[in-house]
């Protein structure tokens, strides 16, 4: 797969696809590949697809005992797209993926043309408990050995052998003193949201994702029914269904977007991204919610939209 140095990292990604950029985001302990295998097939018809490793996880070199935080991964995306000129795109994360989207899209909303929340919330507890409990290395040998070769065959070409069992323990850490998101970060998302949650989720409980999409400005909740945390792995047919209707009905709000920075940008990407105060005044702020999709004017369609996951 190819790779692009970014934020002092080999960031190994694969891309594939046709349309507007989509940038995948993947799990603790997982990958790409793994998180997304249900929906990549469709997704690459309508988008083309970026879906990078994630420092210290499959094949992006990094020793977690050098320190693990989610605040890096941040700065990790943030590199990536710019060094690969993506000035606005679409953004899905999964779960420690979904967190690093969070992170960047309050931080950089004016980038993003839509957004999917799989498996995160805002708040700590119980996903800090559930994080401390389940990637314990020792508990993963002992018990479910299958998942610890798993883990091995993933990472250890790249990383070392042994160094998921470090890689855990640091996740898990990190989770547990990472700073949350309050009201003022989440009212900054301006772009269309969607939030994924399994109704049976052991880190996310749904109230939790409801309150969550409560406070964003422009989103609604997906839940998966008879669903544990991996909603896009085990729910694959209702998730990218789902995700089909999320993505057509924003379409027109997408391309917006998408024209209304470049414009704001001269179609010049920027070296640093502005800051959310420091917007010009005259940016057009009826071209960038999809609650006031009446209001613009004429639209190009951004992409052709998953015909075959529609209901």
């Amino acid at each position: 797969m190819p790779q692009v140095h970014a934020n002092g990292l080999d960031i190994t990604y694969a891309v594939d696809g046709a349309g507007p950029p989509l940038v995948l985001l993947h799990g603790a302990s997982s990958s790409g590949e793994a998180d997304f295998a249900g929906q990549l097939p469709i997704l690459r018809s309508a988008f083309l697809c970026y879906v990078p490793d994630a420092r210290g996880h499959a094949g992006t070199r990094w020793d977690a005992a050098d320190g693990f935080r989610y605040e890096w991964l941040v700065d990790d995306l943030l590199a990536f797209v710019d060094a690969l000129g993506l000035t606005t795109f679409h953004l899905l994360g999964f779960s420690m993926g979904g967190a690093t989207a969070l992170g960047f899209s309050t931080r950089h909303p004016e980038r993003l043309r839509t957004l999917v929340l799989a498996g995160i919330s805002s708040e700590r507890e119980p996903r800090a408990s559930v994080a401390r409990r389940l990637f314990d290395p020792q508990r993963i040998e002992r018990h479910d050995p299958a998942w610890a070769a798993e883990l091995a065959r993933r990472h250890d070409p790249v990383q070392g052998p042994g160094a998921w069992k470090r890689l855990l323990p640091a996740v898990a850490s990190d989770v547990a003193a990472q700073d949350l998101h309050g009201p003022g970060d989440l009212v900054r998302i301006d772009c269309p949201v969607l939030v994924a949650v399994g109704d049976r989720d052991p880190f996310v409980p749904v109230d939790q994702a409801w309150r969550l999409k409560r406070q964003l400005p422009d989103a609604r909740l997906f839940v998966a029914p008879g669903c544990g945390h991996e909603v896009l792995l085990r729910r694959p047919a209702i998730a990218t269904e789902a995700l089909a209707g999320f993505y057509r009905s924003t379409e027109p709000v997408a391309t917006r977007r998408a024209e209304a920075y470049a414009a704001w940008t001269d179609g010049a990407r920027p070296v640093s991204p502005p800051a959310a105060g420091a917007r010009p005044a005259a940016r057009p702020a009826t071209t960038f919610s999809s609650a006031r999709a009446e209001a613009a004017g004429p639209l190009e369609p951004d992409t052709d939209w998953l015909k075959e996951a529609a209901p």
